[in-house]
């Protein structure tokens, strides 16, 4: 699985209140959100779970060429079946979404991209789960799916508390959302609309600025 878009943006975007806290990534893949939520937060302590063995085999080589192996646990498991010894402070996904589509003949495209392994019900339940009281969960979406995936999480218990529309370029409707969810609810939900491109080929000050550390000059 090729680095994307999506999970550059999430691992750019998601919060960690507590410096020292404890990160989960579900569905890590080649383990790249993990690494973003580890070079961000040098106190951090990740977990990095994913369903598929090549994924796992993947990312357990990700990490440790990496400087933050140390700090980065990858386990292979069904995340529904997980039981950590301890709450996490901030849970990220980059969840499958492609509940209809055509299933690709590649297993591990298929597991990364279609709800076949982890449904947005599912998903929700076990981030409740796992999710420490003042915890921060967060997720992108395609435009398409942010209704079902906002009624799951109100069903599981979570409130919205910041959620970023994301256009890839200037002009064009919004293709993504960024969310972050809470067991508690906020005063203030945070909105914003938000580009990748000013023009083709052009970052935006937006996109600059988020991602900076992350891509090589």
């Amino acid at each position: 699985m090729k680095v994307g878009t999506d999970g550059t943006l999430l691992g750019a975007w998601a919060e960690l209140e507590r410096q020292n806290g404890r990160v989960l990534d579900i569905g890590t893949g080649t383990g790249l959100i993990a690494l973003m939520m580890a070079q961000r937060f040098p106190e951090a302590r990740v977990t990095a779970v994913d369903i598929d063995e090549m994924a796992v085999l993947q990312a357990v080589d990700n990490v440790k060429d990496s400087p933050f192996a140390d700090r980065i646990k990858v386990v292979q498991a069904d995340v529904n079946a997980f039981e950590p010894s301890e709450k996490f402070d901030s849970i990220v996904c980059n969840p499958p979404f492609f509940n209809q589509a055509l299933i690709s003949p590649d297993h591990q495209r298929t597991l990364a991209r279609h709800t076949l392994s982890l449904s947005y019900r599912q998903l929700m339940l076990t981030a409740y789960r796992m999710l420490d009281e003042g915890g921060l969960f967060s997720v992108i979406i395609p435009n398409d799916f942010f209704q079902q995936m906002e009624s799951e999480a109100h069903l599981a218990g979570f409130f919205l508390t910041r959620i970023f529309g994301v256009r890839t370029i200037m002009g064009k409707p919004i293709k993504r959302y960024l969310i972050e969810f809470r067991k508690n609810p906020s005063n203030e939900i945070v909105k914003k609309n938000v580009t990748i491109e000013d023009s083709p080929n052009v970052k935006s000050e937006w996109y600059r600025i988020l991602t900076k550390d992350f891509y090589i000059k």
